[in-house]
């Protein structure tokens, strides 16, 4: 991975001043008098536990949140409260981890679009493609500027969306979880670009959970805990053990990975083919084997047939073709009310889409699953006292910070939800786990806790298929290890086989075509 940070001028005055910034929602401090400078070329990495005020904080910063208290200085001058536009104006750009892009437009289009009227953009059409192509040589960001969205790869959407801050003249960028999708090969052409905005004089915020490109990527780094800037160290004098400890309040031990003991096929695949998912691909003759008592790892670029597969092990999906069998069991009627019956546990992909229901209850998001099963349900009727009981459970047991089992869920953070979906997967110990990107955004102390949750699931003899893109956490827990590309799969290898390197070519479909 190539480094970007540079050592920038002290001596400089800041592009950016941040001073006394506080934050209140009701009785919650999101932000508390936080204060920092960022100086012209400087990379400020800032790091944070889910729900520590990092989002807040760059929400006032662009102008979607007030402050309560605080201001925000560009360039010298005050920037004005709550409006984006005069963040766009004094230079301010951002990517959000969520890309924010019209599919159905060209890579031309969504770059100019609110730059000037849709009218005089016709007009000036071959101007803006100029303008295009030297910001896209500049700064290596290569792209067909009449190239639909749709047609683009995740990596090259996330270079529409720095070419569209670039566009409007950015001179600080702020990078939300800028490489949560991307491949190896990705992230290193990303930090090859960060390289060349630090050299031009750019400013950038790099938010982040992941500690080794925070280390690569930065000059200073910024940790929040709840609500407070709690500590600030220069990177090339901090270890990536000191910043998890500022992010938590205490040293973070990895869970330990004991060798598996692999049991019999639990779920099998054998010839599957189906139709698409959404965006995803296809499956394409694939063929797989959980076992119980052994984590089997999916790696793969997002849209390669992951989410398809996950809902044909969740029952959202049907095989068009070939085997699929259960605990022996040729399936037949396949649902989810069937995978359930199975004892097929699932935490979704998307928590807030399809893992929870955000107007609903913690103890009603709990009990979704099983709400018509004798431990909730008593003649037809909801036992509503069972049910907070069980909510109250998973809170304790899995350490869930929100106000009560009657909080409306979508009042927690990510990294809380994340807790209860875990809970509710596992408390009645399945046979099989379905864990589809189940550490997506949240920070260094919930990853671990979900970690150890998954593998004494796993030492206690269930079978997990792990669905992620981070090729890290895929090596750490996987005993085997697979790659999806374009609906197919490729032969397993066994943990430590296989580097980054080489699972990244077969994420990008080079090397072997499948099993």
């Amino acid at each position: 991975m190539t480094s970007t940070a540079k050592t920038s001028d002290a001596g400089a005055a800041p592009v950016l001043r941040l001073t006394g910034i506080t934050k209140r929602f009701g009785p919650l401090v999101a932000n508390d008098a936080i204060s920092f400078e960022l100086k012209r070329g400087e990379v400020i990495a800032l790091l944070g536990e889910n729900g520590a005020g990092k989002t807040t904080l760059m929400n006032i910063l662009f102008g979607h949140y007030v402050a309560d208290e605080g201001s925000v200085e560009v360039k010298g001058r005050p920037l004005a409260p709550g409006d984006p536009r005069a963040a766009l104006d004094a230079g301010v750009g951002m990517v959000h981890q969520h890309f924010t892009l019209a599919e159905n437009m060209t890579v031309l289009e969504n770059i100019a679009l609110g730059t000037q009227s849709a009218w005089r953009l016709r007009l000036d059409r071959a101007a803006a493609r100029q303008r295009i192509a030297r910001l896209s040589a500049d700064f290596g960001l290569a792209l067909e500027p009449d190239a639909m969205v749709s047609s683009l790869s995740v990596g090259e959407r996330q270079r529409v969306e720095i070419l569209k801050a670039l566009y409007r003249d950015a001179s600080i960028l702020i990078l939300d979880e800028p490489t949560a999708v991307l491949t190896p090969a990705e992230t290193d052409a990303l930090f090859r670009t960060l390289k060349l905005l630090v050299g031009q004089g750019l400013s950038i915020i790099f938010i982040s959970h992941k500690l080794h490109e925070v280390m690569a990527v930065s000059d200073r780094v910024l940790v929040l805990r709840a609500g407070r800037l709690v500590g600030e160290r220069v990177t090339a004098g901090s270890s990536r053990s000191e910043l998890a400890a500022l992010m938590v309040g205490q040293d973070i031990a990895s869970p330990t990975v004991r060798e598996a003991k692999t049991g019999a096929v639990v779920l099998e695949l054998k010839n599957v083919s189906t139709a698409g998912q959404g965006s995803s691909a296809r499956l394409d003759d694939v063929s797989l084997a959980l076992r119980g008592g052994e984590i089997t790892g999916l790696a793969g670029v997002s849209g390669n047939g992951q989410a398809t597969l996950a809902a044909l092990i969740a029952g959202t999906m049907k095989p068009a073709s070939g085997e699929m069998t259960v605990s022996g069991a040729k399936v037949a009627d396949w649902s989810p009310r069937a995978a359930l019956g199975h004892g097929i546990a699932r935490i979704p992909e998307d928590r807030h889409a399809v893992g929870t229901i955000g107007d609903m209850s913690v103890t009603e998001n709990v009990i979704s699953e099983r709400y018509g099963t004798p431990r909730f349900s008593r003649y037809g009727f909801l036992d509503w006292r069972a049910a907070r009981n069980f909510a109250a459970g998973i809170i304790r047991d899995y350490d869930v910070k929100c106000p009560s089992p009657e909080a409306r869920i979508r009042l927690l953070s990510g990294g809380n939800m994340q807790k209860l979906i875990l809970g509710r997967a596992l408390d009645a110990e399945p046979s099989i786990i379905l864990a589809n990107q189940p550490t997506r955004g949240l920070d260094v102390g919930a990853v671990a806790f979900v970690h150890r949750r998954l593998l004494e699931a796993r030492d206690r003899g269930a079978a997990i298929l792990l669905i992620s893109e981070d090729l890290e956490e895929i090596l750490a827990l996987s005993d085997r290890i697979l790659v999806m590309s374009k609906g197919r799969l490729s032969s397993p290898s066994k943990r430590g086989e296989r580097t980054i390197r080489e699972l990244g070519e077969l994420m990008a479909g080079h090397g072997e075509e499948v099993a």
